[in-house]
């Protein structure tokens, strides 16, 4: 009963979640916001693979449709079209959540790299980076990623790790913070706000890469009600 829009960017016959991975990553969101209402905006197939201009549509269509936290749970190559689009949800007041990837290196991920995008790594229950995720000085925060139990197609339950569903935690916390954030700078949005409230509330861990370090959630909305 969340769902209140929903459009399919690739060849599959149907918009529903076959591969499982959006299914996963929507669970994690809706727990942590669970007042928030969600657009299933499909741009990758039913095998999880995706396009960096299918991805850019995607992320036009749901700003265009009033979304307020585009959670971007994939990593890809660089792209002209993605990066516009970044910029553009940007510019309408969208804060735009990407995860890091998950190649255990510092090298950049696309669109996580992009200024306009909040990187994501992933943590582990001990704090450390978890398995596979990747990290280096272009990352913003960090969030849980190692085994994190979810929702699944058909009703399932199920445990998945990397830096998706890092990602989600942070769009969870990005949309609890936009229900209370307020433009404090007069520039007519609050999505710089959220961004701020989330980097500069967040737990420090002793690990590199992982920029302001572990994202919390009860101090961003805080630290945001602090400010209206």
């Amino acid at each position: 009963g969340k769902v209140v829009a929903e459009v399919n960017f690739t060849d599959s016959p149907t918009s529903d979640d076959v591969y499982g991975h959006g299914t996963h990553t929507a669970g994690t969101i809706a727990a942590i916001a669970p007042e928030c209402r969600l657009m299933n905006v499909k741009v990758a197939n039913d095998m999880g693979k995706c396009e960096p201009s299918v991805v850019a549509e995607g992320i036009v269509w749901a700003v265009d449709h009033g979304a307020r936290v585009i959670n971007l749970s994939l990593a890809m190559t660089p792209s002209s079209n993605l990066e516009e689009a970044v910029n553009y949800a940007w510019s309408q007041g969208a804060i735009l959540i990407a995860a890091a990837g998950n190649k255990d290196t510092s090298e950049p991920s696309y669109p996580a790299y992009y200024e306009n995008c909040l990187a994501v790594a992933g943590t582990n229950e001990n704090n450390s980076l978890a398995l596979l995720s990747s990290y280096g000085d272009w990352v913003d925060v960090a969030a849980p990623g190692f085994n994190i139990y979810s929702e699944l197609p058909e009703n399932q339950y199920g445990y998945k790790t990397g830096t998706s569903a890092a990602g989600a935690h942070v769009s969870g916390v990005a949309a609890l913070v936009f229900s209370v954030a307020e433009d404090n700078n007069g520039n007519g949005m609050t999505n710089d706000e959220v961004r701020w409230a989330i980097e500069n509330s967040c737990t420090s861990i002793i690990v590199d890469g992982v920029g302001q370090g572990l994202v919390n959630a009860f101090e961003a909305v805080t630290k945001t009600v602090s400010l209206t």
